[in-house]
């Protein structure tokens, strides 16, 4: 089995279950197999979130691999998403015609947008901004 790099979470989790998929179909593994060795040794590929996320899976939750990689984009997609939606607060600037008050309002609209945002990381958006 070659060597597979570790997901780390930076990366399209689409590109990664493609590559991973097609380092595990090319070996000379019988068509049966394939699927076995898809979901057993996915979760060795992970790290950091991602691993964190595999291991929270409940127990007999995934049927399939294809199961498993579509739970994976979805969950991965999400995660990437707040984290760029965490940087897009820092863009919100005061206008130089705007009133304080309506910039306050207009940054609360786009703090509410952004799930998980600590109170912290506001602040220093709201402040920078």
């Amino acid at each position: 089995m070659p060597e597979i790099p570790k997901y780390n979470g930076t990366t399209d989790p689409n590109e990664y279950v493609t590559s991973y998929t097609c380092v595990i179909k090319g070996n000379d593994l019988e068509d049966d197999e394939i699927e076995w060795v898809l979901l057993k040794k996915f979760g060795e590929t992970l790290s950091k979130g991602a691993m964190i996320w595999y291991h929270n899976l409940s127990p007999n939750s995934i049927d399939s691999f294809a199961m498993l990689a579509d739970s994976f984009v979805k969950a991965r997609a999400r995660a990437i998403k707040v984290v760029t939606r965490k940087s897009d607060l820092f863009k919100v600037k005061q206008k130089d015609n705007e009133k304080l008050r309506e910039f306050v309002s207009r940054f609360q609209m786009e703090h509410i947008e952004i799930p998980l945002v600590k109170d912290d990381w506001g602040v220093q958006a709201f402040t920078h901004g």
